[in-house]
């Protein structure tokens, strides 16, 4: 291709032209991500067919493909419905209401799109850096295994969970009304704001463990008590008493006030950060890499904490990077979150495994001063520090192009400042601000954040890509540069088609009883979403889930049994052989791409 000292170009896929297919859940993500990212085309051509493809083709690159599905000829996974059923999605979001459920968004599908254009990404990537054209392939089941991996890790793990698996969580109800959601990360807090509400103390007591682990586990079965006291007090106090005691409250926003204030924005933004200084340190090392991994010979250093910045390293170290996690010292304490596998917690193995580890200490300046060095010799800087935090400490961006203006400094947050006066940027924060809350629950369903971290993984994918898209601007300008991605941006991407139908003033909700499985003698089946109505006219309460299946299926419906025990996903036929161990015994899902 041409040098990238010469080409001219400030967007990642400038000059380059795209042709995509397929169902339109899945093409019409790619199509809009790949504009955004400068390529261009007429319209996606979405199909009825199960598989779609992508092509690049421009820029002196050899064309790019990738394939996608929603899973394996003859799994019977045909749709998004089928999909969550399967990989364990509607399982995880049902626990707070005791029994699976689907997402009335098209999570797997949007996660699915993400994924192709990171393996299209990365092929760029590979062959600006000297490697063979590849063809990338994923799928929606792929998609919806990673988005359960660390629920998938402790159902496998040597011991059981820490805190109860059953019904209950938030959001609360105020004596007006007002649906709301609680944050808090400080034990104290919490005891604060309930005593400041005159909540039973042993119900606040019993509360915090539940409450704590809910990003863990998915639901939080915390004394009833703790509801019959927020109705019982108007929301003016509510607010009053959570920021005396340093918690946070946020109400429920409607889809329609989101599409109201809605900016437009991509999910992520790109800034080039000057010219490169020349070190080919800087660009990489090595032979020119293979075409399963992309990214062999970069380094990335990860100082990210929880799901969102250590999913993102995570993906690109399967891509072929070397990821340096940065840790504080003693090591990072959700090493020992229960529950474990050979001793460390198999959840932050799901997203952790395979990096190498460093401690630094942050507070101190001969640390900072390691930090910077080894920025240095990085090709990516990834964090999720607080806002400010890195200014701070004289780690933000300009800060590190002036010791590597080769480096692509990322940053993955909640808010990414669109929104001021936002609340704390957590998952659940900002699903209940951004209407997520209405749009995962279908018409006649109080709206209600789910308790999977359905935009830290999704924040995860999108930090990822934007990288890759720094990555791929790097190469072919010759400047680093400093990508921003957000839980805002994925809480937009995922509820894109629900804000559009608002901002025509259409319901932007899906009908009621839209993607509830249906039960069966011995567990539950989902019909495929354009089999729901159809299927659901027959009492199927008696018959076993294979007979379920079989009567459905003598009628012409499709429909997939619905995974209630993600420990059983080892030996399920759908995903033949797809679920590995590491290590250390932990459960692994597979990459979700593959090259050719």
């Amino acid at each position: 291709m041409a040098s990238p000292a010469t080409t001219q170009t400030v967007r990642p896929l400038d000059t380059l032209r795209f042709d995509t297919s397929g169902p339109p859940q899945i093409a019409d993500v790619v199509a809009g991500h790949l504009r955004v990212l400068g390529a261009r085309t007429g319209h996606p051509d979405p199909g009825d067919g199960p598989a779609g493809g992508t092509t690049l083709t421009g820029g002196d690159f050899a064309p790019a493909h990738a394939t996608t599905a929603w899973g394996r000829p003859g799994s019977g996974l045909v749709d998004e419905a089928t999909v969550q059923a399967a990989t364990g999605v509607m399982a995880v979001h049902g626990r707070r209401d005791g029994g699976p459920r689907g997402l009335a968004a098209d999570y797997a599908a949007t996660a699915t799109a993400v994924l192709t254009v990171q393996g299209l990404l990365a092929g760029l990537v590979g062959q600006a850096r000297g490697g063979a054209a590849a063809r990338v392939a994923t799928g929606a089941d792929r998609a919806g295994l990673l988005a359960v991996s660390q629920y998938l890790a402790a159902a496998g793990a040597d011991e059981g969970e820490a805190a109860e698996l059953a019904a209950g969580g938030p959001p609360f109800t105020s004596a007006e009304g007002v649906v709301f959601e609680l944050e808090t990360l400080d034990p104290a807090a919490w005891a604060a704001f309930w005593r400041a509400l005159e909540a039973p103390p042993e119900a606040l007591r019993a509360g915090w463990r539940p409450f704590q682990f809910r990003y863990a586990t998915a639901c939080a079965p915390f004394p009833a008590a703790l509801h019959t006291v927020t109705r019982s007090h108007p929301m003016a106090r509510i607010s009053s008493a959570a920021a005396l005691a340093g918690a946070q409250v946020c109400p429920l926003r409607s889809l329609a006030e989101r599409a109201v204030e809605d900016d437009g924005l991509a999910p992520w933004s790109l800034e080039p950060l000057g010219s490169r200084a020349g070190s080919p340190r800087a660009m990489g090392t090595g032979a020119p890499p293979g075409p399963g991994r992309p990214l062999a010979g970069l380094t990335v250093l990860e100082a990210g904490r929880r799901i969102q910045a250590p999913l993102a390293a995570h993906l690109l170290g399967l891509l072929g990077a070397d990821v340096i996690r940065v840790e504080p010292p003693g090591g990072d304490p959700l090493r020992g979150m229960p529950p474990a596998c050979s001793g460390t917690s198999a959840r932050w193995l799901a997203l952790n495994r395979g990096k190498r580890a460093v401690e630094i200490d942050i507070k101190s300046g001969r640390d900072r001063n390691r930090l910077r060095e080894m920025a240095a010799r990085a090709d990516v800087f990834l964090h999720n520090w607080a806002p400010g935090k890195a200014a701070e400490l004289g780690l933000d961006a300009d800060d590190l192009a002036r010791v590597n203006p080769a480096l692509v400094y990322a940053y993955t947050s909640g808010w990414a400042g669109r929104l001021p006066g936002a609340p704390m940027g957590t998952d659940f924060m900002v699903q209940a601000r951004t209407g997520v809350g209405e749009a995962v629950r279908p018409e006649g369903e109080a709206p209600a954040p789910s308790l999977m971290t359905l935009l830290d993984v999704l924040g995860g994918l999108l930090g990822a890509e934007a990288v890759l898209a720094g990555l791929l601007l790097r190469e072919r300008t010759g400047h680093g540069v400093r990508v921003d991605s957000s839980l805002l941006g994925a809480a937009d991407t995922l509820t894109a088609p629900a804000l559009l139908r608002a901002a025509r003033g259409e319901n932007p909700r899906r009908p009621a009883g839209f993607r509830h499985p249906l039960r069966t003698a011995d567990g539950w089946i989902a019909p495929a979403d354009t089999n729901a109505t159809a299927a659901a006219a027959y009492d199927l309460r008696e018959l076993t889930t294979a007979d379920a299946l079989a009567q459905l299926r003598d009628h012409g419906l499709t429909a997939t049994a619905v995974t209630t025990d993600l420990a059983a996903l080892h030996h399920d036929p759908r995903f033949a052989d797809s679920i590995s161990r590491d290590a250390h015994g932990a459960p692994a899902v597979p990459d979700p791409w593959s090259f050719a």
